[in-house]
């Protein structure tokens, strides 16, 4: 590989260490890479709570894994902390950290990566702030830890990718929790992987289809004819071969805009629905947001989608594992012809599975600038239903919004209520407490 024209620049990727649990660790005065915490999901579901993060220690000494563990793997041990998620005190800190970083970058130049990964492009600025890039990476590191007493971990590379890289296969590791990857290094640092699954961007099936074409190293997968790659596994084998040999010509500072928006929402359920009411229930939920947030942001739709994931043992029973369907409607916002067109959807597909997720999503949009009038209804009624749905909008944005509700809601299994206080699909809490 020739890489005298590919693009070089000064890039760091950095990790908020363990970051819920380091949070809440530092909010109760306590080391967060010594101390034995967990934060545990509350929901009640038949697997019992999720754990969201584990301390370095609470991995260490217990085994315990994020997103991974669950209430029933808990030790019985004094020594672990389990906490409950606070969302908002999360986002806190994100801004806050974020904040910090734009000390260092232009604002074009931070792209916040995730909750709680960030990149940075400090081609233009590292010099202000030290001798050499990892100077500045350890002013950084030093800087968050004094101000908000929370650890980072940071990769840097000549571009986003080989940041990346270096932060996940390598700083989290070391002990000054800072490593590199350039050019030069690729064959040392990326071609010697022999699980795949540990790369960016390669998961487990892409892993099993990768070793279907023979490839078991990021060595072999840089050794493979780019042409094959593509041919059989479409952009996405051209996208592998480019991170095998460490390229990436994207310009982080220049947001890609989505060539189609939609707005969707989604629910994984407290527990397993049966009940075609008590699924409707939720789907009407869920399609008025859907609507509201339409309404917000001044667009209607014209196609409308519905997703239902079945529980596990219809899965593992043979029963499938759940369908998507898409119907094109009149151009809308309102609550009521998008209900209608999700129970449509269900109502033709479901056969009685036992379903855990639901999401649905409206598309085709374009600006609200009139109201479809549908000939089979008094246009006095169907102007009178979006003024209402409207002023329920108003309401809510004003006083919350469980300061108005639709009855169905109180009725078993809906569940507009209970998310209606959370954050990112777990318990909000305060930011401040």
């Amino acid at each position: 590989m020739d890489y005298h024209d590919e693009p070089r620049g000064v890039f760091f990727l950095i990790d908020n260490k363990s970051f819920y649990a380091s949070v809440e660790a530092s909010m109760r005065g306590l080391p967060p890479l010594e101390t034995c915490l967990v934060v545990m999901s509350e929901q009640a579901n038949t697997n019992g709570g999720l754990i969201l993060a584990t301390s370095p220690m609470a991995k260490k000494l217990f085994h315990l894994q994020a997103n991974v563990s669950r209430q029933r793997d808990l030790p019985q041990d004094e020594k672990l902390i389990v906490v409950p998620p606070r969302m908002n005190l999360y986002i806190k800190r994100n801004l806050e950290i974020n904040a910090i970083f734009k000390s260092f970058v232009a604002d074009e130049d931070l792209l916040p990566y995730s909750i709680d990964e960030s990149l940075l492009d400090l081609t233009h600025s590292w010099r202000l702030f030290g001798g050499s890039p990892r100077q500045v990476a350890e002013r950084i590191q030093t800087t968050v830890r004094e101000e908000l007493g929370l650890y980072t971990t940071i990769g840097i590379g000549d571009n986003p990718t080989q940041a990346k890289l270096a932060l996940d296969l390598y700083a989290k590791h070391n002990v000054d929790l800072i490593a590199e990857i350039h050019y030069q290094t690729v064959q040392d640092l990326i071609w010697p992987i022999t699980d795949l699954t540990e790369v960016w961007g390669i998961g487990r099936r892409t892993a099993d289809h990768l070793n279907r074409l023979g490839i078991h190293t990021m060595g072999e997968l840089a050794a493979t004819d780019p042409w094959q790659l593509k041919a059989e596994m479409g952009v996405i084998g051209a996208q592998l071969y480019a991170t095998a040999w460490g390229v990436d010509r994207a310009k982080p500072r220049y947001r890609a805009t989505p060539k189609e928006r939609s707005y969707g929402n989604s629910q994984v359920l407290p527990r397993d629905y049966r009940l075609q009411n008590e699924i409707e229930t939720v789907i009407k939920e869920i399609g008025e947001q859907v609507a509201s947030r339409l309404r917000h942001h001044h667009v209607q739709a014209t196609r409308i989608s519905l997703a239902i994931g079945f529980a596990y043992a219809t899965k593992e029973s043979g029963g499938g594992s759940g369908f998507a369907h898409t119907v094109t409607i009149d151009s809308t916002n309102r609550n009521q012809p998008i209900i209608d067109a999700l129970f449509h959807i269900f109502r033709q597909s479901w056969d009685g599975q036992v379903v855990r997720n639901i999401a649905v999503s409206a598309g085709k949009l374009h600006q609200d600038t009139g109201l479809q009038l549908n000939l089979f209804a008094p246009p006095q009624q169907q102007l009178r239903r979006a003024d209402i749905d409207a002023l329920v909008d108003t309401i809510r944005d004003r006083f919350g919004f469980t300061a108005l509700i639709y009855a169905r809601s109180l009725i078993d299994g809906g569940t507009a209520i209970q998310r209606a206080s959370l954050v990112g699909g777990h318990n909000g809490g305060n930011a401040y407490a």
